[in-house]
């Protein structure tokens, strides 16, 4: 009886197109549904903020950098803490991920919703489901196609943070942008928060299967994605606070469309609504790539059911994992305010970064040996002081998270 052909991965990705992918999944919702909620607690310095919860996303993105030249697998997290704490722990953190993934998405099927239901009347629930079932067709047709959507909504989106950034240039130095209601303890708190407009940095890794001479790749485009996605955060929130300052931003349940409808009137309030329909829909279909493409990682690993790992023999996606994750997200699209979501979906995410720094430090001693085609900058010996930075920052965040949960 001939032997069964098992289906890999298909390798189709080169630097622009993953660096685009990240950029891509962090200008998604974020940025256009929280910027007012931060701005009622950080005021005027909500760039702050975002500048802060930056840095802690490259000091993390510089350890999945390295620990991913030394890891080619998709299960990314869970490779790296299996072999530098425990198989157990490591699957704690998979799973948390995986919830991450799903949660975050049924979130921001809702956002996106929210604007839909605007211009089309239908149900709000009816309408985030039918964004799920459109991104999951797009995710199992193929990596191929799923890069083209994320490329054009990806200019898309920068578009409407570009509109913003050049019709605040006139107002720039009309307000001072140290104004802090809360002082620095809101400022901290803000970055809690908007470090949910950050997500999906940690997703490039998971794209390692798919992406040619991934080990030198995909470290480069993960920090390019970080420092693009920065620089234009900063830049959006120093513009909004100096069109309509931070009380009325904190107002409005559309922040973006609320800056750029003050200069222009109504009908760009309509536009920016539009672009919003094109971020938070990508969001959602980057979202749930790389999380089924973590399911099928950790299947591969034997860590989740074997039929997890089952790759479609034409279009070469995991197409059970991608399938089950549909349903997933669904069944949490009834889940509804975004703050309370973004909150959770960020507490698990920085127990993860922890455990992925703290990982780095100990596998920099126990795995001496495994070739590295990138190194985390800023060492004394083999210790990592970004790693360090990393952790500790992780953990000061869980405290501002839980602040703002309870």
């Amino acid at each position: 009886m001939p032997k069964k052909k098992v289906f890999g991965l298909r390798k189709e990705l080169g630097i622009v197109q993953v660096t685009i992918a990240g950029v891509g999944i962090i200008l998604g919702a974020g940025i256009y549904a929280l910027l007012g909620v931060a701005a009622g607690t950080s005021g005027n310095a909500t760039w702050l903020a975002f500048l802060i919860s930056a840095l802690i996303a490259l000091f993390t993105g510089l350890s999945y950098a390295e620990l991913s030249s030394m890891f080619k697998g998709d299960a990314g997290e869970y490779d790296y803490i299996k072999t530098a704490i425990h198989k157990k722990y490591a699957f704690f953190i998979g799973m948390s991920m995986i919830a991450a993934g799903f949660i975050s998405a049924a979130a921001v099927s809702l956002g996106f919703a929210g604007y839909f239901t605007q211009l089309i009347h239908m149900p709000l629930i009816l309408a985030a489901i039918l964004l799920v079932i459109l991104m999951t067709l797009i995710n199992f047709i193929g990596i191929k196609e799923t890069s083209w959507f994320n490329t054009v909504s990806t200019f898309i989106e920068l578009i409407g943070l570009v509109i913003i950034i050049v019709l605040g240039f006139k107002s720039f130095g009309s307000v001072d942008y140290f104004e802090m209601p809360n002082g620095l303890s809101g400022v901290f708190s803000s970055a809690a928060l908007v470090f949910f407009a950050y997500m999906g940095f940690e997703s490039i890794v998971k794209l390692g299967e798919e992406t040619k001479d991934s080990s030198k790749v995909i470290p480069k485009a993960l920090i390019y994605s970080v420092i693009i996605t920065s620089i234009l955060y900063v830049l959006v929130a120093v513009s909004a606070v100096s069109i309509i300052g931070w009380e009325e931003l904190n107002k409005s349940s559309a922040p973006l469309a609320t800056v750029a409808s003050a200069i222009l009137g109504s009908k760009a309030f309509v536009l920016l609504g539009i672009i919003a329909l094109f971020s938070t829909s990508n969001t959602v279909l980057i979202t749930m790539v790389a999380t089924s493409r973590m399911m099928y990682g950790m299947a591969k690993e034997k860590s989740l059911p074997k039929m997890l790992s089952k790759v479609h023999e034409r279009t070469r996606t995991p197409w059970v994992a991608i399938l089950i994750l549909m349903l997933l997200t669904i069944a949490f699209v009834f889940i509804g305010d975004i703050s309370i979501v973004a909150n959770l979906t960020n507490l698990f995410l920085f127990i993860t970064f922890g455990s992925v720094n703290l990982s780095l430090m100990i596998l920099r001693y126990k795995c001496k040996n495994i070739k590295r085609s990138f190194i985390c900058p800023v060492n004394i010996g083999n210790f990592s002081i970004v790693a360090l930075l990393g952790f500790l920052s992780s953990l000061g965040m869980i405290v501002f998270v839980l602040t703002n949960l309870f």
